[in-house]
């Protein structure tokens, strides 16, 4: 499974974002979807999450209540909505797809767990 994010950019604080995800490929199901971030010198954080299976969202606590998450499964697209933004939410964003491809037939197959490429945020103060 293929994925291409876009939707970074330079804007200052306090402004918004909205950054997009498309996957691609044959898979049976996704199970979740999720936006990670890696800023300068740190590791990649979780910035917030869909359960396929029962909508439940999880949000890094420094985003909630700012940022949103939301899939299209029509459109095969995550999207992540970003407001208020702040000087520390600069970073790469990386959109995070988890499933299962598809086996013989249309049973379920081995689960996978894809990565876009990643685009750039950047909040100047």
């Amino acid at each position: 499974v293929q994925l291409q994010a876009s939707g970074g950019g330079l804007v200052q604080a306090g402004e918004s974002l909205r950054l997009s995800c498309e996957y691609s490929g044959s898979f049976h199901s996704i199970t979740s979807v999720a936006w990670y971030r890696q800023a300068p010198g740190k590791q990649r954080e979780l910035v917030a999450r869909v359960s396929s299976q029962n909508g439940d969202e999880d949000y890094a606590a420094s985003v909630k209540d700012r940022f949103t998450i939301w899939r299209d499964s029509a459109k095969n697209m995550v999207y992540l909505s970003m407001n208020s933004l702040k000087p520390e939410d600069t970073g790469v964003y990386y959109c995070n797809v988890v499933g299962l491809l598809r086996g013989k037939g249309w049973s379920p197959g081995r689960n996978f767990n894809s990565w876009g490429q990643g685009t750039q945020v950047t909040v100047s103060s």
